[in-house]
């Protein structure tokens, strides 16, 4: 029996117990989290039920992803970069609108985000560039042209849609390069080039966008919709979020706001994820306990981090963190067993992808970071994002498998 099971759950068993631990918190504060859901629809059960199955199929990824040997990847990468070109441009023509973006995909009934599996695609075409350009003293410079000529275009037409979404990957493919030994001066250059385009794109933002916390709170519905359809500047229509990215910019930046200042319909998240987590204590108030989960839109998903803060107290969501250090800390000892460069830095990508999107959500909950819109892995509700979060998980579990290989036939013969 044991080994049965042992034949199911292959590969690093911490990794194993990070995602039983992170999809069981998932299942019962996305439960208690989706009050607003269950009482809308009147189906109390429905919503988990079908959250709880999408984790179970999501397991069956992962488990299918594991037991694919990783040089299989490689053979992926090509048929996945024109899968993510094509169906980005798709969706930003025709995609379904949420939340003020173009970001899903209706197919045969079934909607997903072009944008989850492009940052999964351009992980591993980045792994593979790093590993076939590898040189003695480190990545030949080469290297350097064909990642930003991959990464750029495919986070240019994330950004227009999903911002927070396209400089998630960037800072992972990033971090990707000065894993992978890119020369310093050209990681340098890169990081002054950012630093001055993000100026200039907040700037831009500032100055095309519009204050609608301050402005639309005088003006009725229809005065707004007109308002909206003034809009012909060209460059006002190529940044049509940028009303939505200078008031998260600007509510961001607010200090001591009397709760009578706080905007019912702009600002009501941020303020309730503040009570959420001032109530919460040292051991919070119960699972399925919580009251701000009936007054935060989106609190399971972007905010369920302040659920959990509330319902399981600080102990619960420093436990929560804990868990995405430890499959940090996992993915790098993955890396460092493996023989090859490219499972190693498919690893490491993979994980940093999970952990900083896990990092910008919690950040967000807390109030150390603008709204992003950002779920967190393995825990909020969701579709797409689930279980491509799960093939994740299951192509670090396949390295882990193929680097333990190794390390026993080393081990074999050194005793030899």
């Amino acid at each position: 029996m044991n080994k049965k099971i042992g034949n199911i759950f292959k590969g690093d068993k911490v990794i194993w117990m990070v995602f039983f631990f992170l999809c069981m918190i998932s299942i019962v504060e996305v439960f208690s989290a989706s009050s607003g859901l269950t009482y809308k629809s009147h189906n109390y059960i429905g919503p988990i039920v079908y959250h709880a199955g999408m984790i179970v199929f999501g397991a069956v990824v992962a488990v299918i992803t594991l037991n694919i040997p990783c040089r299989y990847f490689k053979l992926m990468t090509p048929f996945l970069l024109l899968v993510s070109a094509f169906t980005l441009l798709w969706v930003l023509v025709g995609g379904q609108t949420i939340n003020g973006a173009n970001r899903v995909i209706s197919l045969f009934g079934f909607t997903f985000q072009p944008s989850e599996i492009a940052k999964g695609t351009i992980v591993l075409a980045v792994a593979q560039i790093l590993s076939a350009m590898q040189r003695e003293n480190g990545a030949d410079k080469n290297a350097f042209k064909w990642i930003l000529w991959i990464t750029l275009p495919t986070c240019l037409l994330i950004g227009l849609e999903n911002l927070s979404t396209a400089a998630l990957l960037f800072a992972v493919v990033f971090l990707m390069m000065f894993i992978g030994l890119v020369p310093l001066r050209q990681l340098g250059k890169l990081a002054a080039i950012i630093i001055f385009l993000g100026v200039t794109a907040i700037s831009m933002v500032m100055i095309v966008g519009h204050d609608t916390t301050a402005e639309d709170k005088q003006l009725t519905k229809v005065e707004q919709t007109d308002k909206a359809k003034k809009k012909k500047n060209p460059l006002e229509k190529m940044l049509h979020r940028a009303d939505t990215w200078k008031g998260r910019i600007l509510n961001f930046g607010k200090n001591d706001v009397s709760p009578q200042d706080y905007d019912l319909d702009k600002d009501a998240q941020v303020a309730h994820a503040n009570i959420s987590i001032v109530s919460s204590g040292i051991l919070g108030k119960g699972p399925g306990k919580s009251t701000e989960r009936d007054f935060l839109a989106q609190a399971f998903s972007d905010f369920i981090y302040a659920i959990i803060i509330e319902e399981l107290g600080i102990i619960g969501a420093a436990f929560v963190a804990f868990l995405y250090i430890v499959l940090l800390y996992r993915c790098a000892r993955i890396a460092s067993r493996c023989e090859n460069n490219f499972p190693a830095f498919l690893a490491m990508g993979l994980g940093l992808l999970l952990v900083i999107q896990a990092a910008f959500n919690m950040m967000v909950a807390v109030g150390l970071a603008p709204v992003t819109g950002q779920p967190l892995p393995l825990i909020s509700k969701g579709g797409t994002s689930t279980i491509i979060n799960c093939a994740y998980i299951g192509a670090i579990l396949s390295v882990s498998r193929s680097a333990k290989k190794n390390n026993e036939k080393n081990e074999i013969g050194y005793e030899e």
